[in-house]
């Protein structure tokens, strides 16, 4: 029998990258999408085109983080906009960092993973990302599988792991990566503004937060044409 994953889908470039890894490593992909009220919902019309493109099962889940603490979550509150990757990179970490949100999505992901008998859970958290986010650092990681591993019934039996195979990539590499991967890289998305679910079309990323910098610069570096940057319009 071919081996099971569940993968963190939230429709972004990274994770789509990360699914269609999996699915090369010849994993039967369970997808897992979550509605956290993020400003961004879009990204969860497309995880259901990527999971829908790839042949692969999703869930997705509704959470309520009645607490806020992100920028992301906050309508009211402004998101870093309009700087340079390198002031990315020394900023710290940003607005729109969730408060443990990794650590809530891949707790639920090892219980889904244990009943239905799944042998990896995979994420697409890579090194950018680190250099803000906490929960998205190689170290956190490996505690993560750890925990997995000491802390599940199939860890225990050494028969679950995290996977993440794009944590010492920049965003160029996974790029190329998910182009030879066949990525469709027009059901992705990254910006942070969002928009409405029903105005997809018109909702084209605004090119000014911190996720679209560094995707444009992604793109860029790795010498090929983003799909979603041939219109620049912004709809509120």
């Amino acid at each position: 029998m071919k081996k099971k994953a569940i993968v963190l889908l939230s429709g972004g470039l990274d994770s789509a990258v990360a699914l269609f890894f999996a699915r090369d490593k010849d994993y039967v992909c369970h997808c897992l999408n979550f509605d956290y009220g993020q400003r961004h919902n879009i990204e969860m019309v497309m995880a259901k085109k990527l999971s829908a493109g790839a042949g692969t099962a999703l869930k997705t889940m509704k959470l309520v983080l009645p607490w806020g603490g992100s920028s992301l979550l906050d309508k009211k509150s402004a998101l870093p906009s309009g700087r340079k990757p390198e002031e990315i990179k020394k900023s710290g970490i940003p607005s729109t960092y969730v408060p443990a949100r990794n650590t809530i999505f891949l707790g639920i992901a090892a219980s889904y993973a244990e009943a239905i008998a799944a042998d990896a859970i995979f994420i697409g958290a890579h090194s950018e990302d680190s250099s803000g986010y906490p929960d998205c650092r190689k170290a956190y990681l490996e505690a993560f599988d750890r925990v997995i591993r000491i802390g599940t019934k199939r860890g225990l039996e050494k028969r679950l792991s995290l996977e993440f195979p794009l944590i010492g990539m920049a965003k160029k590499d996974i790029i190329k990566l998910g182009k030879s991967l066949g990525v469709p890289f027009q059901h992705t998305w990254s910006c942070y503004r969002g928009g409405t679910i029903r105005r997809i079309a018109a909702n084209m990323p605004c090119g000014k937060c911190d996720s679209c910098i560094l995707r444009e610069k992604g793109f860029r570096e790795a010498g090929l044409n983003d799909p979603l940057a041939r219109q620049t319009i912004w709809t509120m």
